[in-house]
């Protein structure tokens, strides 16, 4: 079975490496084109195309699917099947009809929850206790296809949408070599989406970063969780404005307002939210690496 792989990021690199570890004939890898990254701004290549060049294959890094030239690439490609895992694009009708098996996709997600560019995220920031990935056809809507399969794993308490990412990128690896499997013998089944349960998981951006402490403990914690590695949890302590990238939820009552600090020392910075208090452990200053809170309180002390 040819096979044309469309992927992008380190979760898409991480399935493109299991179809080689397969013996997959992939005959063309379709990426992101080259972005400008870090402080020096050097065009930067994908994890997926490193993945295809240090393989030999082929790569192409269309601006867009539309308008034809895409389009034709593939004909004369011939792929049996497209496999599009966080590619960053969404592909259109004349795309979607060139493989005689169709296209796949893989999603960070249970579909039709958390259809989207951030479905890991969200999982965590809602405080899910359940995660997992999806195996399904493409359609020309945004993760809207039918449902080949789907795998799930629990999620930690204390899990960051980092970790997380990482776990379901494995597990998203192993469900498209099933995948692609029923597909070639001809078992593949699949159902339509429910859509009056569909959600949707936008790109976070940095104004979500900001803690409400007038939430739960546990919702300010996985908020905390849900934006490590980014774009991180952000509040305002003693004048300065620190990521937070690790904190615990305690259920001590204190009468106190919502935002209030109530402690600070070899334990954290403890400050007063919805149900309790939440203790702040790991936190990064402007201008300074990330630290333990007491560490950071020893050049700079508060007093409750």
């Amino acid at each position: 079975m040819k096979i044309v792989f469309m992927g992008t990021p380190d979760f898409a690199a991480v399935s493109l490496e299991k179809l080689y570890g397969d013996g997959r004939e992939i005959a063309a890898v379709f990426t992101q084109p080259d972005r400008p990254k870090n402080r020096g701004k050097k065009l930067a290549m994908s994890p997926v195309k490193e993945l295809a060049m240090a393989h030999g294959t082929p790569v192409y890094q269309p601006e867009t699917l539309h308008g034809g030239e895409a389009e034709q690439v593939l004909r004369r490609i011939g792929p049996d099947l497209i496999i599009a895992v966080a590619y960053g694009k969404l592909l259109p009708r004349s795309i979607l009809e060139v493989p005689p098996c169709g296209c796949v996709n893989i999603h960070g997600s249970v579909l039709p929850r958390y259809r989207g560019s951030a479905p890991i995220q969200w999982t965590v920031l809602n405080g899910d206790t359940v995660a997992g990935v999806t195996a399904m056809y493409m359609g020309e809507g945004m993760d809207t296809g039918e449902i080949i399969a789907v795998k799930t794993v629990p999620v930690g308490e204390k899990e960051t949408a980092g970790e997380l990412f990482d776990r379901l990128a494995l597990l998203g690896g192993e469900l498209l070599l099933e995948t692609v499997a029923a597909i070639e013998s001809g078992h593949a089944v699949s159902v339509p989406q429910n859509e009056a349960e569909a959600t949707y998981a936008p790109p976070l951006t940095k104004a979500l970063c900001p803690i409400d402490w007038s939430q739960t403990g546990r919702q300010i914690v996985k908020h905390v969780c849900g934006l490590n590695p980014w774009p991180v949890a952000t509040a305002v302590i003693g004048g300065a404005e620190l990521k937070i990238y690790d904190a615990d939820a305690t259920d001590r009552k204190t009468g106190k307002e919502p935002g209030t600090i109530v402690a600070a020392g070899k334990d954290g910075i403890e400050v007063v939210c919805a149900d309790g208090t939440v203790i702040i452990r790991e936190l990064q200053a402007p201008g300074k690496r990330r630290m333990a809170a007491a560490d950071y309180l020893r050049g700079h002390p508060l007093c409750p």
